[in-house]
């Protein structure tokens, strides 16, 4: 077989591969540890010292989709927004843990990748991705209040961190905080506050959000898209909850 002749001839064997494999970890563990002294840090996950993402949160943040319905939306969600995920992501975005990003950006690809395949047929979307597919990932537009807090855009920062790229369609105008409001309150403080840029006649979009609670955003960015001629073909989402409101929880769940 080629890769016996390899090891062989004087390549790498499984043992020799096994031994670098180790000692790249603990070279990698001792750099952690030196940065951890220089720069102090503690997960974001459950708060343990020296590490921004401990072993043990980092597994609970393996994607996991499913799939549920907002309004007649279809809704792929790679994390259930509860529990360590819940606060990381609210670390993430609200935080300034944008250390975060390489953690979360697994479960955003997965819900993207799902969603793609089951609204297209024309092969693995694995290796065709978003452009081929001629659908384009449009993002939601965050509230002025929330750059000016944040400094970043977190759906757009995960899926240049995933490879992806945002499409931005739309433009909104100021709305209340949603966090506190319940769902008839979010409908419409969300309704009419988004508006596509330009016509998107023949153009099909794959909205993609960070959290998905009520679905009063997502719905509000459906509508705006369908105004301009456009077709929402789903949603892909970090995470989705649910949760029922009220939420006292302040972690930006803007939708």
């Amino acid at each position: 077989m080629r890769s016996r002749q390899v090891g062989q001839s004087g390549g790498m064997t499984g043992t020799g591969a096994a031994r670098t494999a180790r000692t790249a970890r603990e070279a990698w563990r001792a750099v952690l540890d030196a940065w951890a002294v220089l720069l102090p840090t503690a997960c974001s996950g459950c708060g343990a010292p020296d590490r921004a993402l401990c072993a043990a949160c980092r597994a609970l943040l393996v994607p996991a989709v499913r799939v549920t319905e907002r309004g007649g939306l279809r809704v792929w969600a790679g994390l259930d927004y509860a529990g360590v995920p819940r606060r990381v992501i609210a670390s993430f975005k609200d935080g300034g843990r944008t250390d975060a990003a390489a953690a979360l950006a697994p479960a955003l690809l997965a819900a993207v990748v799902a969603a793609l395949a089951a609204v297209e047929s024309g092969g693995p979307v694995e290796s065709r991705g978003a452009a081929e597919t001629g659908i384009r990932l449009v993002t939601i537009p965050s509230s002025r209040r929330a750059w000016r807090a944040r400094g970043f855009l977190p759906v757009e920062l995960l899926l240049r961190r995933a490879g992806l790229a945002p499409h931005r369609v739309l433009t909104g105008r100021e709305t209340a905080d949603q966090v506190g409001l319940d769902r008839a309150a979010r409908s419409r403080n969300r309704d009419g506050s988004l508006r596509a840029l330009r016509s998107l006649t023949g153009v099909r979009c794959l909205l993609v959000d960070d959290i998905v609670t009520t679905g009063a955003t997502v719905l509000e960015a459906r509508r705006a898209i369908l105004a301009a001629g456009g077709e929402v073909v789903g949603v892909a989402a970090l995470a989705e909850t649910r949760r029922r409101l009220p939420v006292t929880h302040r972690s930006s769940e803007t939708d």
